[in-house]
């Protein structure tokens, strides 16, 4: 996760990962955020349950892949972790279109990461498919006495965004497991929508051609 050169920047799963068709759906997931705001815990967190204190800034792009038993189906997460830096953007923004789901990440003691996020939801928006579902997440909630963004003030952007809400901490392991449990659950339930989208349109044009087919001659010659 923690690369040391650029040749890692355009990493791509690995054969032994993109040979397992083990699974019955397979979803891409981003974590987005400035430097600093704990992507890269958060996803060690969940992905291996570890955390380390150490802090090591990610070099373009890196990934992880985790399977995990959502509604009897075995979903495959091919999770990107992202690199906050300026000098990265383009190389990141490469990696949204595709993904279905955005973690967009903020630090709950770093002001400018919150500022930030009407940003990252502009690029999300730009760079993505329309239907992306994105999740906020208020990342370092064990460090309350160090808060300055308000658990309000979090709530109100993202309802104004159209975003679902976390507060969590990679470090002491709360709302981890939740938050990608959650995005996962929205994601098959969009799917869901559009599967019904799809069949009642499916429905409809064929009642439609039923409906405008021309009437058979009652005295036609059945020879």
């Amino acid at each position: 996760m923690m690369a040391s050169s650029d040749s890692r920047l355009q990493q791509q799963p690995s054969q032994k990962d993109a040979a397992d068709q083990n699974f019955d759906y397979m979803f891409k997931l981003l974590i987005i955020g400035n430097s600093s705001v704990g992507k890269t815990s958060f996803l060690f967190r969940y992905a291996d349950d570890s955390f380390t204190s150490a802090f090591v800034s990610t070099v373009g792009i890196d990934f992880k892949v985790k399977t995990v038993f959502r509604n009897d189906k075995r979903i495959k997460l091919q999770i990107w972790d992202t690199a906050g830096q300026e000098r990265y953007r383009t190389i990141t923004t490469a990696y949204y279109r595709g993904a279905m789901g955005f973690l967009l990440m903020y630090d709950i003691t770093n002001q400018d990461s919150f500022n930030a996020v009407q940003d990252w939801a502009t690029q999300i928006k730009t760079y993505s498919w329309d239907n992306a579902q994105v999740i906020l997440v208020g990342n370092k909630c064990d460090l309350e006495d160090d808060r300055l963004v308000p658990t309000e003030d979090s709530q109100r952007l993202a309802e104004e965004l159209g975003f679902q809400f976390f507060e969590a901490s990679a470090k002491d392991n709360i709302n981890v497991k939740q938050v990608f449990e959650r995005l996962v659950d929205v994601i098959c339930e969009k799917m869901n929508e559009s599967m019904e989208g799809d069949i009642n349109l499916i429905s409809n044009h064929r009642n439609q051609g039923l409906q405008d087919s021309p009437p058979e001659s009652q005295g036609s010659c059945a020879c």
